[in-house]
């Protein structure tokens, strides 16, 4: 098993995490690196053009570029690799706090688009990637690696910036985020009781860490299927606990 690991082909990340060497597996990559850096430095010059009026525009940004050097550049990126239910974990504060984070602090203008071809691109392209298949794809080859991150991503950032330009009509929002928490939680149902291990990438890299891959893809489906959702619930919180605020500030202008 050691030897298929140390000879697991063309991940970006790299072989898959094993135990004893987890925090020496920091991504280097100079051209991640480098677009990190270009990112900090156009978030820096943004910050300074909005001034100290932005609210907490400016900190969300910050917030985004950590998560996503976590994400990227963290032994979590190898991590991911050695454990489906990792590349969960990582899927899910792609599109669940990063995403919004980013449409947050990008203000403004809202994308063109409505909110009902954001959310079923979005949905379309998570289910894609979680299909077995493309996924293997994903864990071969660089290209397709990023291909499955940014799509995820943009298509987030979508689906959270059209959600917050229909922020105020509680019904829309409260069914989007109801609606996007069930179809997450059934795909991760569907993964979860599925009688057989599908993920093809992991089938000789969970023993090292105490599961066997179709343990490991059981849990993977227990975290999209409840922590997963968890975000969208708070978000529908926020939004039924902004909507009982006007109520009440426009009861109290009366």
């Amino acid at each position: 098993m050691t030897a298929f690991i140390a000879d697991f082909p063309d991940s970006y990340c790299g072989p898959p995490a094993l135990p004893g060497s987890l925090w020496q597996t920091w991504n280097g990559d100079p051209w991640l690196l480098g677009a990190l850096a270009a990112l900090a430095l156009g978030a820096g010059v943004l910050a300074l053009r909005r001034g100290p009026g932005a609210g907490a525009r400016n900190p969300a940004l910050l917030a985004a570029w950590l998560i996503a050097f976590v994400l990227f550049v963290s032994p979590l990126c190898t991590l991911a690799v050695a454990l489906f239910s990792v590349r969960v974990v990582n899927h899910m504060v792609l599109v669940a706090l990063l995403a919004p984070l980013v449409a947050y602090a990008l203000g403004g203008r809202r994308l063109t688009g409505g909110l009902t071809a954001a959310v079923g691109v979005h949905a379309v392209i998570f289910w894609f990637w979680h299909a077995p298949s493309p996924y293997q794809a994903a864990l071969s080859h660089d290209g397709v690696y990023w291909a499955m991150q940014l799509s995820l991503l943009f298509s987030a950032v979508w689906f959270w910036r059209a959600l917050m330009a229909r922020w105020d009509d509680l019904t829309a929002t409260a069914a989007t985020l109801a609606g996007f928490a069930a179809q997450m939680g059934l795909l991760g149902a569907l993964i979860t009781f599925a009688p057989q291990a599908l993920y093809a990438p992991h089938a000789f890299t969970t023993a090292a860490w105490g599961l066997a891959p179709l343990e490991d893809q059981q849990l993977a489906g227990l975290i999209m299927w409840a922590p997963g959702v968890l975000p969208y619930l708070a978000a529908l919180a926020m939004a039924i606990g902004s909507a009982l605020q006007r109520s009440g500030e426009e009861g109290a202008s009366r």
